[in-house]
């Protein structure tokens, strides 16, 4: 995975130098054919999208993208495209290129934070979490920024992240855990933080504390399987 994200690293400063280039080097068009050939590539992107036809679709956005540099509309499109299809390098690419741009994009800090986490770079998906969260106050952002936290070890910030989400968690407000390997369970955030803070204390061996909080999750959700695998561990 460090390879990996040292090939994107290496990427996305090659990419950023290319474009500049290319930019520098495009010809002026005269506006009304401008406006004219951006219209065609606008419906044809449309009418591939329609048909399911990402190939044509992204080949349509690239050709914007020359075209009009400074409008990131096609850049984030191209980042849902690839994001759709999962191809988590290129995404995280492109919405780190965004994020130059402008960083409190937000639909290119998602796209960045959780492309970052497919390709296994958590120590990079990790600041892409936590702005969404200061940005928006999405509980989810939260949840995640905390797992990723006690992944790293680093169990003060997990921990602060656990406690903030205990007290902010709303009560309509769920997770998904995977109870097989076709079937999710929807747990309560609160709970999935309870569970999480067991965990972080789990790691640091104080069973007595992660019994409690393993124990608070499956009062808050009975049927929290992992909750209940986890408790077991506590004896």
């Amino acid at each position: 995975m460090k390879r990996t994200f040292l090939l994107l690293l290496l990427a996305f400063c090659a990419g950023n130098l290319a474009a500049q280039t290319a930019n520098d080097s495009l010809p002026k068009l005269d506006p009304k054919l401008k406006a004219t050939l951006n219209a065609t590539d606008q419906a044809a992107y449309q009418i591939a999208m329609a048909y399911s036809d990402p190939s044509i679709a992204k080949a349509k956005l690239f050709d914007l993208m020359v075209r009009n540099p400074d409008d990131v509309r096609y850049r984030e499109a191209l980042a849902n495209l690839y994001f759709d299809a999962q191809q988590y390098p290129s995404a995280a690419l492109v919405s780190m290129d965004l994020l130059q741009i402008n960083d409190k994009n937000v639909a290119a800090l998602e796209i960045a934070a959780y492309s970052l986490e497919q390709l296994g770079a958590l120590d990079r998906a990790l600041p892409h979490f936590e702005s969404l969260y200061l940005l928006t106050g999405d509980n989810f952002s939260l949840y995640k920024s905390g797992f990723i936290q006690y992944n790293l070890k680093r169990y003060d910030e997990a921990m602060n992240s656990v406690t903030m989400l205990v007290k902010n968690a709303k009560a309509d407000e769920k997770i998904g855990f995977p109870k097989s390997q076709t079937e999710t369970q929807q747990i309560s955030m609160k709970a999935a933080a309870l569970n999480l803070k067991g965990l972080i204390y789990l790691d640091q061996n104080s069973k007595a504390e992660a019994k409690t909080a393993f124990t608070e999750a499956i009062a808050l959700d009975p049927a929290f399987d992992q909750a209940k695998e986890n408790l077991t561990k506590t004896n």
